[in-house]
């Protein structure tokens, strides 16, 4: 088959989006090089090498108008290029497909990550929930196919836009393989002190917004003992909410109890899995997510996971977690507590984590969308 993607977050989005683009076009290269692959992307950059797939092409944009209107071209221009090149299936990555596909002749599969703009407008510009509800719904109804990346997010498409359930199949994500390596304790040791992270320390990765819920994480610790406090790393960034979380540690005299390391420095990709082996645990108390991938990450690094009930973290993380309330930050500070006294515990939640991770393994997510694939031919 001839398949193409919309590559536009795997040279651009050096997270989230951006990871999910390149594990599943790398997982799918290499476990089925039978097929031609694609890469439609507005620009190249070096955030994704894929010139180490000796058979895959880069489309960007050729004419001057479409150069200059990039956007353009990726949500409609981009058609005329698959048809050109003879695509037989159109994948986008990231909740759209280019406007008019449906009668191009080309069939299209779309993943939709979550519909938090949906569950959550308050916490979006306006302008923003328009377009991104505008793109979504084209997607979900007019893709042949649609790929959920979890149960939850299956459902909340039934539940808003009244997309027929036969029409999408739950395809999870995996993660970059990096983080299933386990690293000598001397490695993670020289990463700390690089980065003069403490000896012991919780773990907060993803974005610094409301849903994400670090000022629960930070009330919690107040609750606690200085002698029951451990530090909180955070690694992630924004705006008006974390200038609300470093508002509540000045007053509450916490200002040196969390690091906020994007302040520090940048860290390369191929470290974060020394950052999360250090950790004593990943503290993730989100309201609501799509997946979770930094549970993911954390299971395959050997980190224990306190993090929310509800949602979908239950298909993330299995049994291989503390779950909390994330409303009630008594609940986080006592996970919090439960991590540092009980080994046993531990050690527990990292077997149970290693067993569950293997269910979203490169070559099993890729698996079951070349099988998403299979049923368009």
């Amino acid at each position: 088959m001839k398949i193409g993607f919309d590559a536009k977050r795997a040279f651009q989005n050096n997270t989230g989006l951006g990871n999910y683009s390149r594990s599943l076009i790398d997982a799918l290269a290499y476990g089925y090089p039978e097929n031609d692959y694609y890469l439609f992307a507005p620009k190249e950059t070096i955030m994704y090498d894929w010139k180490k797939h000796p058979d895959m092409q880069l489309v960007t944009p050729q004419k001057k108008l479409h150069r200059w209107f990039k956007s353009a071209w990726r949500t409609k221009y981009v058609i005329s290029s698959l048809q050109e090149k003879g695509i037989q299936i159109y994948h986008g990555l990231s909740h759209e497909i280019p406007f008019g596909i449906h009668s191009s002749g080309v069939k299209s599969v779309v993943t939709m990550h979550d519909l938090i703009f949906e569950r959550y407008p308050q916490q979006y510009n306006p302008i923003d929930v328009i377009t991104y509800r505008r793109k979504a719904r084209y997607a979900c109804q007019y893709a042949d196919k649609i790929v959920a990346i979890s149960i939850q997010t299956k459902e909340d498409l039934i539940t808003y836009y009244n997309t027929p359930a036969e029409k999408i199949e739950v395809v999870y994500q995996s993660c970059d393989p990096a983080f299933a390596t386990i690293h000598p304790k001397v490695a993670v040791e020289a990463f700390r002190q690089k980065y003069q992270l403490p000896p012991k320390y919780f773990l907060y990765v993803g974005s610094l917004t409301e849903r994400k819920n670090l000022l629960g994480i930070v009330t919690a610790m107040h609750t606690l003992s200085p002698a029951q406090r451990l530090p909180l790393v955070v690694l992630g960034n924004g705006s008006s909410y974390k200038k609300k979380v470093k508002a509540a540690l000045e007053a509450n005299g916490m200002t040196n109890d969390v690091i906020f390391l994007n302040e520090k420095a940048r860290l390369e990709n191929a470290e974060l899995p020394l950052l999360y082996q250090g950790a004593q645990a990943l503290i993730y108390p989100s309201l609501f997510e799509g997946f979770g991938i930094p549970i993911l990450e954390a299971l395959w690094s050997g980190t224990p996971v306190i993090t929310s009930a509800g949602s979908c973290f239950g298909e993330t993380a299995g049994d291989a977690a503390i779950y909390v309330d994330p409303l009630k930050p008594a609940t986080i500070a006592d996970a919090m507590i439960k991590i540092q006294q009980d080994a046993s515990l531990v050690d527990t939640l990292r077997n149970k984590g290693f067993i569950h991770a293997q269910r979203f393994a490169p070559e099993k997510c890729a698996a079951a969308m070349m099988n998403v694939y299979n049923q368009l031919k």
